[in-house]
């Protein structure tokens, strides 16, 4: 009888033991593919944002003959005026004079890139005693050719959209040592463009820098000062109950519902600019709340209240207590929470697209009043060009937002970290 319960309770742990196994590895295997998730979508990423940091250049001989330029003199009025695309183009067919019908002509100016008479142009105006001289002058090719320059192996055979005479020209300009292959700084110190080798994110990053002051200047201390509000100084009643409601049930709430508030009520009542990063702030500020809301009430009703009642026995008030030392003590946990909010609303486009930050931004904002846009709002605007070159442009600006991300999960790390050596 012994051995026979005996070998039964043997079996037993033998099938738990199995069962614990197998939910380990199921365990570690489920791990294992979300990590693989991630380091194949990282890689994809990274693999195809690879050739918006660099770009090809031309060594263009510019000209600036007073015909082709058609002023006067170098006087600076006159010279803003002058026709630097003219410039441009009789340099770039003296440099290549096999060009003789409209139609090659055509396709050798379709070779640089409209930033090429803007060089031109700042070049005569910094340097006017230039004017009637001749020069070298490295140039910005299209997007068209430099895609092509980064996906062939050998110059002079047609490829893509470019066509077999400029792949003849760009062969013999290569072979004389005019075309270079830099690092796109541009693509960190231009704002958007139209033309995909002159688009930047500096203006989309600064709105983003911008919003995201707004949002954590307004949420955090409006979310921190109600969780303590709710936990440590309201009565419990019928009014708390439903205010508690109402916060969880707008954690759920879409985000473009906070962009309908925002257009209807924010913009059109209170007149607020449309596209400016205050507005934008504003909106998901009021989405983040929830959040940073639940997670501070969580981590101050973690500490223990026998630290409360010694605080109290010892003579300190309602307000030293909760300031001296629960906000201290529960800090870790509302950083915790305030991130998970910020990074939310870094990566929202809905609500965004609702208070007008879809618009075309040409310019850097200086202030909160000024019109921007954002990361995520430039990304899916690159993201519906038809533009190839654009493909590579979004990949990268998706790599610099995960950027930020780390930059701020870095950050609110060392902070987290920093209060609890000093809680402890």
């Amino acid at each position: 009888m012994t051995e026979h319960v005996s070998s039964k309770v043997e079996k037993g742990l033998k099938r738990r033991y199995r069962k614990e196994r197998l939910f380990r590895l199921f365990s570690f295997m489920s791990v294992m593919f979300g990590f693989a998730v991630v380091v194949v979508l990282l890689l994809d990423i990274s693999l195809k944002a690879l050739p918006a940091f660099s770009q090809h250049w031309l060594k263009l001989d510019v000209e600036y003959r007073q015909q082709w330029l058609a002023v006067e003199s170098n006087d600076l009025d006159a010279l803003e005026q002058a026709n630097y695309r003219e410039v441009v183009k009789q340099s770039l067919f003296m440099m290549l004079p096999e060009a003789k019908t409209m139609v090659e002509r055509k396709l050798m100016i379709k070779m640089l890139s409209l930033d090429a008479e803007f060089r031109a142009r700042n070049h005569l105006l910094e340097n006017p005693e230039q004017f009637g001289q001749s020069l070298s002058l490295w140039v910005l090719l299209d997007d068209d050719i430099d895609s092509y320059l980064k996906q062939v192996d050998e110059i002079g055979e047609p490829w893509g959209r470019t066509k077999e005479q400029q792949a003849a020209w760009l062969k013999l300009l290569s072979g004389q040592g005019r075309i270079e292959k830099r690092f796109n700084i541009g693509f960190f110190t231009n704002t958007d463009s139209r033309e995909p080798e002159i688009a930047g994110i500096k203006g989309a990053v600064s709105g983003t820098l911008l919003t995201m002051l707004v949002t954590l200047m307004l949420s955090f201390p409006i979310g921190v000062a109600a969780a303590l509000y709710l936990e440590e100084f309201a009565q419990r009643n019928r009014l708390t109950d439903l205010i508690e409601i109402n916060i969880n049930n707008l954690a759920a709430v879409p985000s473009i519902v906070f962009g309908l508030f925002g257009l209807a009520v924010i913009i059109n009542v209170f007149g607020l600019p449309r596209s400016a990063p205050l507005v934008a702030g504003i909106v998901l500020a009021l989405m983040t709340l929830p959040t940073i809301i639940i997670a501070s009430r969580a981590a101050i009703k973690a500490v223990p209240n026998t630290l409360r009642d010694a605080a109290l026995g010892l003579g300190a008030s309602r307000m030293q207590v909760t300031f001296g030392l629960v906000l201290p003590q529960a800090m870790p946990g509302i950083i915790t929470g305030t991130i998970i909010g910020m990074v939310q609303a870094i990566g929202e486009t809905a609500p965004l697209l609702m208070i007008g930050m879809v618009a075309f931004i040409v310019e850097s904002p200086q202030g909160v009043f000024d019109a921007a846009t954002v990361l995520p709002v430039q990304i899916f605007l690159w993201a519906d060009s038809p533009e190839p070159a654009f493909l590579a442009r979004t990949s990268a600006a998706i790599l610099v937002l995960l950027a930020i991300l780390v930059f701020m999960n870095f950050c609110a790390s060392m902070l987290r970290k920093y209060y609890e050596n000093k809680s402890d």
